[in-house]
Parts: structure tokens; C-alpha cells; sequence
């Protein structure tokens, strides 16, 4: 899946183009950078991106078929760790 559309299916953003502008600033996917907003996701993937003045470290469960309740978009990943940029 796409890591513009998976990221916004589990609602770390609250539109495409949103998440597309962060990826497009680079988002990390198993270590390596990316700006590609057509990069394919696969359950098991590390992803590290900028959210706000925090940086995100998730690890992808799944890859999901719908943006849903918050809920279950939240088993669509695990937060390996809250990182702030310094």
C-alpha cells in the first residue's frame, strides 16, 4: 500500500495531501529515506516521520482496507517510541 494513503487510513493525518506534504519533506521506511509518496508499505515496516514537533517511530501491523473510527486505525500500527526533535 501506499504510504501517503496508509498514513492517512491510520489517522496521523487528516488528509492525503497532508500526509503527502510531510512525506514529500522525507520519512524514513526501514532506515531508508524516502520522498515519494507512492512508496509501498508492508506489514512489519519501520516508518519514522515528523509529526508536528514530535518525531514518530511505527511499526505497521497491518495495512488496512478503510479510514475507520480511531479505533481501529490504531490497530493498524504499533508506536515504537515518541521522539522529539531537538
Amino acid at each position: 500500500m501506499r504510504i501517503d494513503k496508509w498514513l492517512y487510513q491510520a489517522r496521523f493525518f487528516k488528509t492525503r495531501a497532508l500526509a503527502a506534504k510531510v512525506i514529500g519533506k522525507g520519512v524514513r521506511i526501514n532506515g531508508v529515506r524516502t520522498n515519494k509518496t507512492h512508496a509501498l508499505l508492508r506489514p512489519g515496516d519501520t516508518v519514522t516521520f515528523q509529526q508536528g514537533e514530535a518525531g514518530r517511530v511505527i511499526r505497521v501491523r497491518d495495512l488496512g482496507e478503510r479510514r475507520g473510527p480511531a479505533s481501529e486505525a490504531q490497530m493498524l500500527y504499533a508506536d515504537m517510541e515518541a521522539v522529539t526533535e531537538e
